[in-house]
């Protein structure tokens, strides 16, 4: 393997390693803050099931990039990262009242927890976005080096 190739798998390693690290940061932070937030109004759901649903999404995008470093789960990763990044930043700007059964989550201070969760989450979204333009530009420059199933390169 040439010098090139080999740094390119180290890239893509490193990538799906921050990638899935960002994610289980993110879980962890909800997961923590989750019970504390358990509180709902009746006919509603609580912000602590939202954290708790958000801290699954991010495992399950964490493990599918850990394991396959796929396009599809860097998009995974991506779309969880990048909605809770806008979610934390859009609720801590602006007083947006309950919609339907999601509360009202605004929070005007940014404590330890919830900076760590974002930050996590906006290099999260960032990593992930970088997953899926290597991926892409991987999938097309091999489109043309593949051959039909059964037959070997000559």
């Amino acid at each position: 393997m040439n010098r090139e190739g080999t740094s390119g798998v180290y890239i893509s390693v490193a990538l799906r390693l921050l990638t899935a690290l960002a994610l289980f940061i993110d879980a962890g932070v909800h997961l923590f803050l989750a019970p504390g937030h358990q509180d709902a109004q009746p006919g509603t759901v609580s912000q602590g099931t939202l954290f708790l649903l958000e801290a699954a999404a991010a495992v399950i995008a964490g493990v599918w990039v850990l394991v396959r470093g796929s396009r599809p789960a860097y998009a995974l990763a991506f779309a969880v990262a990048l909605s809770a990044f806008a979610a934390v930043v859009l609720y801590r700007y602006v007083d947006i009242p309950a919609i339907g059964p999601i509360p009202a989550m605004y929070d005007p201070v940014w404590f330890f927890s919830k900076t760590l969760s974002a930050v996590a989450e906006g290099a999260g979204a960032l990593l992930a976005l970088a997953g899926l333009v290597r991926t892409g530009r991987r999938g097309r420059a091999d489109a043309g080096t593949r051959f039909p199933a059964g037959r070997r390169r000559p």
